[in-house]
């Protein structure tokens, strides 16, 4: 077989599927990507794991006795967007012209994107923009993509690559963003936020913003001006950001956007950027490209959550004896979907939070590590302080992952379980609950939300 007519897609619609029972494998070429329905007298679940790191999906078993109730998302049947579909919505933008027309007559530009921990599939629209700047006559030379991932570590090139695609990564020039160098102040913005941005953003004659629309706890979601703040701005305009606008502001918290003072003051700083355009991407529950908002960095943005409050809202399953949390697509932020837990939880319940990722918890976050620096933290504090944690409503809680080390588990209160098989968890539940169990299983915890009204 000739490697260059290749097609690995193609070739693993024709491999049976492997059924993984319970535990999955490392990312391999031919990895299968479903499971088949298992026959028998238990009750099995199937849920996404490992994003871009296999996307393996996972089969959970339940003892038959037990009543399972697996919690999915209103758009969770959406239809996927062709290439074509893609591309005609990418050419319907929101409050601004064409980007071939913004483009035409300019020399250099600069594309942000976000980083793994945020699961946009970036690659999905990435070549087509690069295309259209240069039908707009920018060289590829003349054409930068840049990471906007604010206070996170930086990117691999492996990862560059899983992000925007081989291709992209190979023919285009990338660089991370750097919350401490190659800053430049702007301005003030009506929140007293001294804003600082990445300098070779600031540069370029076309400033471009790719995100994805996912729910934040804070910033009501992702996406839209978070790109610029705190995507490529400052450590302090970040910390100014996160901690003093946002600290007790009741303005702020998931899908919270129009009168949100944190978001607010994150569209000053994009405004004062003058970004060009912007390409909003929903995605579904394996992370495939759903509905696309272009055009201005704002109007896009709320256009695109306008839809993504009727498509991630979730009814929560009250007074579960039984919670199971699946941390993707935000395993490196597993606590996102462990709010689920909280939500559902019944008095003396146990909750299950599942992070089935290689990297598990990113321990790496310089914002973080300023305001332990500042509160004369170190790490064996903060190591003691987590442990001393609690769970909600008296429940015990379980974290079921293959990748947990000590680091991931001082993250956790000390009377954390810890599984390495799901053989394990369900050994440990039946002790817990012997007479049965209402078990609320929340299959993408990482990306659904509440059934939350928009605050306009």
């Amino acid at each position: 077989m000739s490697t260059s007519n290749f097609d690995r897609r193609a070739f693993l619609k024709g491999v049976s599927a492997i059924p993984l029972i319970g535990t999955a494998m490392t990312a391999a070429p031919f990895q299968s990507q479903a499971v088949h329905a298992l026959k028998g007298s238990g009750k099995s679940v199937v849920i996404p794991t490992h994003e871009f790191a296999g996307d393996l999906d996972e089969r959970l078993e339940f003892p038959s006795h037990w009543d399972v109730h697996v919690m999915e998302m209103a758009g969770h049947a959406d239809p996927v967007l062709s290439p074509h579909e893609v591309a005609a919505q990418v050419a319907r933008p929101f409050g601004s012209g064409p980007l071939r027309e913004i483009a035409r007559g300019k020399k250099t530009a600069v594309i942000t994107f976000d980083d793994l921990t945020r699961t946009t599939p970036t690659y999905t629209v990435a070549p087509l923009i690069a295309a259209e700047l240069e039908a707009a006559g920018i060289k590829e030379e003349n054409i930068l993509f840049l990471g906007s991932f604010g206070t996170h570590r930086p990117m691999t090139a492996a990862e560059i690559e899983k992000k925007l695609s081989k291709e992209v990564a190979t023919k285009y020039a990338w660089m991370n963003h750097d919350a401490f160098d190659n800053l430049k102040d702007v301005g003030e913005t009506s929140f007293k936020n001294r804003v600082r941005l990445n300098q070779t953003f600031l540069a370029a004659d076309l400033k471009i913003c790719l995100s994805g629309i996912k729910v934040h706890q804070d910033a009501g979601y992702g996406g839209g001006a978070k790109a610029v703040l705190p995507g490529v701005a400052a450590l302090p305009s970040v910390e100014y950001n996160h901690e003093t606008i946002m600290r007790g502001n009741k303005s702020t918290g998931p899908v919270k956007i129009f009168k949100n003072e944190m978001r607010l003051d994150m569209i000053e700083a994009a405004r004062m950027a003058k970004v060009d355009f912007t390409v909003q991407i929903m995605y579904n529950q394996k992370l495939r490209p759903t509905h696309i908002f272009s055009g201005d960095i704002v109007e896009a943005h709320h256009a695109g959550v306008r839809v993504a409050a009727k498509t991630y809202c979730t009814p929560t399953f009250k007074d579960a004896d039984i919670v199971v949390a699946n941390a993707y697509p935000q395993n490196a932020q597993a606590f996102h979907g462990g709010r689920w837990i909280n939500y559902s939880v019944k008095e003396n319940g146990t909750g299950v939070l599942i992070v089935q990722h290689p990297l598990a918890l990113d321990p790496i976050h310089y914002l973080n590590n300023r305001l332990a620096g500042k509160s004369g933290a170190n790490y064996f504090d903060l190591a003691e302080r987590k442990l001393k944690g609690g769970h909600p409503k008296n429940s015990a809680l379980i974290v079921y992952s293959q990748y947990t080390n000590r680091t991931q588990r001082n993250s956790y209160p000390r009377d954390t379980f810890f599984c390495e098989k799901w053989a394990d968890v369900i050994k440990l539940l039946e002790e817990r609950h012997k007479s049965g169990a209402q078990v609320a299983v929340y299959p993408y915890a990482g990306m659904q939300h509440q059934e939350i009204e928009l605050d306009g």
